[in-house]
């Protein structure tokens, strides 16, 4: 039986491969989906991702994954910078959360210095195209195997 796995995305990160392509890379989101889902599966990972420009919709999501003990990979797009509702959905986790983002924003504008997320997620990974996202899944993997092993 495979464990399920949230992946899920903020604003514009639809529009990745067209979206600023020199930042972001020329993967579609379709092929960031397929990259998911494939390495996931590799890891024994139902992975579903997910995409919104809502704030809302992306908070309640975050209730889904705290609800049913889910892991998540959080990509909050420009939410990172601000969203303290977004950032209070995060801290009520009840397994692993991992935030991840494309770029790295530490390399670009100032105001992409700050993330209201990382605080309360488990770990951050940045700066690595879209392998931050396998490296996420795989952080979580190893996070599974060890409480696997810590609880005999």
């Amino acid at each position: 039986m495979s464990r399920r796995v949230l992946v899920l995305n903020g604003p514009n990160l639809g529009r990745l491969g067209s979206r600023e392509p020199d930042v972001y890379g020329s993967t579609s989101y379709g092929g960031l989906v397929d990259q998911c889902q494939s390495f996931g599966a590799k890891l024994g990972f139902e992975v579903e991702v997910r995409e919104t420009n809502d704030e809302g919709e992306l908070i309640g999501w975050l209730h889904e994954a705290a609800d049913a003990r889910t892991p998540v990979v959080l990509n909050p797009g420009a939410f990172t910078h601000y969203s303290y509702g977004l950032r209070d959905a995060a801290a009520q986790r009840t397994a692993p959360l991992i935030e991840v983002h494309i770029s790295n924003p530490y390399a670009r504008e100032a105001f992409r210095h700050e993330s209201v997320v990382a605080p309360v997620a488990t770990g951050t990974i940045a700066g690595f195209g879209l392998t931050s996202y396998l490296l996420a899944l795989q952080a979580i993997a190893e996070g599974s195997s060890q409480e696997d092993t810590s609880s005999r």
